[in-house]
């Protein structure tokens, strides 16, 4: 992970926001994976208090593409200016002249994750909703060719074989049968991908309402059944099979996609934490239960997907 910002370097990147600016005060942000994250509030010469957050990607990220800092800010602009919740992005450095690794400085959302919330029912339609308004968004007409094509990723990805495959969670299973089905056939248009759409990357206000969603740099183009399955297995990490399945049943009911093949982008979500999910820290209970509750949907997803290389369309 990146150095995070000096007091002199905070200076100097609050005044070439806002030119003769003051900084009153900097925190380091928890819950960063990916990027180190440090909140900046500044004071204006007209006296007016702004705060705002510094995105410092992580090194995987920036060996996997050199211009993520830039590309995830031009996204911000796109989805900014569509009217999505995001934060409004306000500074690019790629130069590394002022830290030592491209930046990006967002708009600060003062809201959380809402990790017990309220009214489960509400706050999953609430997700459903904000993902299916995504993925009906005429990307064509975003600047948006930057982007990768998940598919193209997703080859790489499966071509690169692990010398000791993680089968703690089925990763040889899972790799079998998604070889088995591939080349997929398309049954869904592209769209615009969060490619990382769980409960840490969703912000929400005092009153349980979606104030913000962070962490664009996963960002693709692909079917939309991928970032389904990624918020499935994350919603039943977070909250159980009725909630998962509920989420499903709102998703479905907000759009006019094929779901035909879910149980294929179910094993790709589940092939993600594969050789890493011991590396995140969590309590032996709770990764233990998580690991059930993969296993569990590994299972269904082959089980619900066997028809589909067993005999090819």
């Amino acid at each position: 992970m990146s150095q995070p910002p000096t007091t002199h370097q905070l200076d100097q990147l609050a005044r070439a926001i806002a030119p003769a600016s003051v900084v009153r005060r900097a925190w380091e942000l928890t819950g960063g994976v990916s990027a180190r994250l440090t909140a900046l509030e500044y004071q204006q010469p007209d006296g007016a208090l702004q705060t705002v957050v510094i995105r410092q990607h992580g090194a995987a990220d920036r060996l996997a593409n050199p211009h993520v800092a830039r590309h995830e800010f031009q996204l911000m602009q796109a989805l900014h200016a569509a009217g999505l919740p995001v934060p409004a992005p306000v500074h690019l450095d790629e130069t590394t002249a002022l830290l030592s690794t491209p930046f990006v400085v967002v708009q600060y959302i003062p809201a959380q994750p809402l990790l017990n919330p309220p009214h489960l029912d509400s706050h999953l339609l609430q997700l459903a909703a904000h993902l299916a308004h995504l993925h009906s968004l005429n990307w064509q007409t975003l600047d948006l060719s930057f982007l990768t094509r998940l598919e193209d990723a997703l080859t790489r990805d499966l071509a690169r074989v692990p010398a000791q495959p993680d089968e703690s969670l089925d990763e040889s299973r899972i790799r079998a049968a998604l070889a088995a089905c591939r080349p997929l056939p398309a049954r869904n248009p592209l769209c615009l991908l969060h490619g990382d759409f769980w409960p840490g990357n969703l912000l929400f206000d005092s009153a349980a309402h979606l104030a913000a969603i962070i962490d664009w740099e996963d960002a693709a183009l692909g079917d939309p059944l991928a970032d389904l399955a990624t918020a499935r297995l994350e919603l039943l990490w977070a909250f159980g099979l009725d909630a998962m399945t509920r989420f499903t049943r709102h998703y479905q009911s907000l759009t006019t996609f094929d779901f035909r093949h879910l149980p294929y982008w179910d094993l790709v979500a589940a092939l993600s934490p594969a050789g890493r999910l011991h590396t995140w820290g969590l309590e032996p209970a709770v990764e233990a239960a998580m690991r059930l509750a993969h296993h569990h949907f590994v299972a269904a997803a082959l089980r619900d997907l066997e028809p589909l290389y067993t005999k090819k369309e």
